[in-house]
């Protein structure tokens, strides 16, 4: 769920890294950064895709692993530091909450590590607040403690222009609203996730979004956004994995 990467402006390079990233080539775009591993930006954004990898498709760990102590190895400042932290957390809250191993305490000890290092202004703040409040949701489950957090998360996606971050804690803050049968305002956060997606055409999370959409929908348009995901969950291989038990429910 990194920011890292994104449409890419006029860099030739992060365009292509874009291209990859949005239809779950990974490891194709990470490793048009392998000959920059010595590049701070370039060992953090590595490894940032290769954590999303392991998030979406539950492979890759050690490869992952690998990016990460490298990040680590070359960070020169606190910011830069504080951003390997921040990836760290991420990698340990996956394996966690995919059930890979229990990682929990090394995923709050690192975001509270980059808490410690990142400057309140850095542009890794957002993602972290955004990473801390998946902590507290989905391996606390405390989401009273984790709305604050997506809103701070929101907050500075939009102070920066992180326009992905904000498609990330739309969906969030309306799953959060839902939970408390708020279905106006959880809809209007799934449909906007949904469209930032779609402008951005980061087509490998798109999925996720018409389904999460869906369970703030009547009928019959919550069996049309099922359908849609479901196609492009096949298209794309049966990415992210996790997707599979919201779009085939096993039956009672």
């Amino acid at each position: 769920m990194s920011s890292a990467g994104t449409t890419g402006g006029d860099d030739p390079l992060q365009r292509a890294i874009w291209r990859l990233r949005s239809r779950g080539c990974w490891s194709d775009a990470a490793a048009l950064l392998s000959p920059r591993t010595d590049d701070p930006a370039a060992a953090v954004q590595r490894t940032a895709l290769l954590v999303e990898r392991c998030l979406f498709t539950g492979q890759g760990w050690a490869e992952a692993e690998d990016a990460l102590r490298t990040a680590e190895a070359v960070a020169g400042d606190d910011d830069q530091r504080g951003a390997a932290a921040c990836e760290r957390g991420q990698l340990a809250y996956a394996a966690t909450v995919l059930g890979v191993r229990d990682r929990a305490d090394e995923a709050r000890s690192a975001l509270g590590r980059a808490a410690a290092l990142l400057s309140p202004d850095s542009r890794t703040r957002p993602l972290l607040d955004f990473r801390r409040g998946l902590v507290a949701e989905h391996l606390a489950d405390a989401p009273q403690a984790a709305a604050p957090a997506y809103r701070r998360a929101h907050a500075g996606a939009e102070a920066q222009g992180d326009i992905l971050l904000l498609s990330f804690t739309w969906r969030h803050l309306a799953g959060l609203a839902l939970r408390d049968g708020e279905l106006a305002q959880a809809r209007h956060g799934f449909q906007e996730s949904l469209r930032i997606r779609e402008e951005l055409g980061f087509l490998v999370g798109t999925a996720p979004a018409l389904a999460a959409l869906a369970e703030a929908e009547p009928e019959p348009e919550a069996t049309r956004l099922r359908a849609e995901a479901r196609r492009l969950f096949h298209l794309l291989g049966g990415i992210p994995t996790w997707l599979a038990a919201h779009l085939h429910p096993t039956p009672a």
